[in-house]
């Protein structure tokens, strides 16, 4: 088990961000090169069709036009498996990718690959996080230890403030 000490640094605002190739719902797939060139916002929540993830997931797809019209795309990465991912799609009306990262790869390199404890139990999980990625692939802002209230309103401040009009 990974400790603090040993997780990835993420880069600064400006450095480029870890390489992804993922696929997602609705048969889609997603990778840093097909963005290239585009803003989006990569988010990674803990597993799907849970409340707090829900309720971030819903955020995201009714801020959709408001992010589509900023010509910036959203993607939401867990580790769960595509039929829990497309399961939660249908259920939620999620119309924008949500990746499946069995394999721990791009949550390791994104650092959200964290030791986590509850109810006195220390257990490896998904640090509720986001990142604004630029059309150049690096690092605008990142939010860590992400609370759900309140969330997709920062990251629209971010998004308007990158486009220049906020």
């Amino acid at each position: 088990m990974m400790n603090e000490t040993s997780l990835p640094t993420f880069p600064e605002p400006g450095a480029p961000v870890p390489d992804f190739d993922m696929p997602a719902s609705h048969g889609r797939h997603v990778s840093l090169s097909m963005l290239r060139g585009k803003p989006f916002v990569l988010y990674f929540y803990p597993k799907a069709n849970t409340s707090g993830c829900t309720k971030e997931a819903c955020g995201f797809q009714e801020a959709l036009g408001e992010l589509d019209s900023e010509g910036v795309t959203v993607i939401g990465v867990s580790r769960d498996a595509m039929p829990a991912i497309e399961k939660f799609a249908a259920a939620q009306h999620l119309t924008f990718p949500l990746a499946s990262d069995t394999t721990g790869a791009v949550t390791e390199a994104y650092g959200v690959w964290v030791e986590k404890s509850m109810y006195g139990r220390s257990y490896m999980g998904i640090e509720r996080a986001t990142f604004l990625i630029d059309g150049q692939s690096r690092l605008v802002q990142a939010w860590r230890k992400v609370k759900v209230t309140g969330h997709v309103a920062a990251v629209m401040k971010a998004v308007h403030a990158l486009r220049g009009d906020g």
